[in-house]
């Protein structure tokens, strides 16, 4: 698990700023190096791939860009898109829901 950050892979998070504000996805990937996350099926951008083989078919593809991780925010299921804090478990330390406390 990234510590850096407090979303992470598989959470549930919804855009809040750009283009694809308002819809929800899973991230597949966190980019540490850039402050990003990669989220399934949004900020799609057209990429231009070169052919290396005979065989490989260059063209255009549809790829799944970064997002700032400053533009998506967690999805609590009571709450919706919120913020996240977190909380010492004995000795784990959980990630909250700072509108209604409970366990993300």
């Amino acid at each position: 698990m990234n510590t850096k950050f407090k979303i992470h892979k598989n959470d549930t998070v919804q855009v809040v700023a750009g283009k694809d504000k308002g819809k929800r996805g899973s991230v597949t990937r966190v980019v540490a190096s850039k402050d990003a996350v990669i989220v399934s099926g949004l900020n799609i951008v057209k990429k231009t791939i070169k052919r290396r083989s005979q065989q490989e078919q260059g063209g255009i593809a549809e790829v799944e860009a970064p997002i700032h991780i400053s533009n998506v925010a967690i999805v609590c299921k009571k709450c919706g898109p919120v913020r996240a804090g977190y909380k010492i478990d004995g000795d784990k330390k959980i990630r909250i829901c700072k509108k209604c406390g409970e366990a993300l």
